[in-house]
């Protein structure tokens, strides 16, 4: 019986600690790496949304307010288009200032300003 030889309870004690110190980091990882996902997945789409509403703005007649798509309500639930239109100081005042602000459950994603000439 003095020969057989086997792994003490310490080792097997060291050996769980250490399985369990990496999985906790792998766990850790991969959620940080979730939510960046997520945060950036958000943004993009932000954007994409006051591209197609500035557009959707500059193809529309010239007038002193514009309202955003009603296809943003119906295929991207949570975010809200605000338009803001300010006239331009020029010769013949058919300069239009527009802001598009992107938001998601009342926080600013991502803010786009351009200019519509009539």
């Amino acid at each position: 019986m003095k020969n057989q030889r086997g792994f003490t309870l310490i080792e097997v004690l060291v050996s769980v600690a250490i399985i369990g110190i990496t999985s906790v980091l792998f766990f850790v990882g991969f959620s940080t790496s979730s939510k960046g996902t997520f945060i950036v997945d958000e943004r993009e789409t932000a954007k994409n949304l006051a591209e197609s509403q500035m557009e959707y703005v500059k193809n529309q007649v010239y007038a002193a307010s514009y309202n955003s798509s009603p296809e943003l309500s119906n295929e991207y639930i949570g975010y809200s288009a605000n338009i803001s239109v300010s006239a331009v100081g020029s010769r013949d005042g058919n300069i239009q200032k527009i802001t598009v602000i992107v938001n998601r459950q009342d926080k600013e994603l991502t803010r786009l300003e351009g200019y519509k000439v009539n």
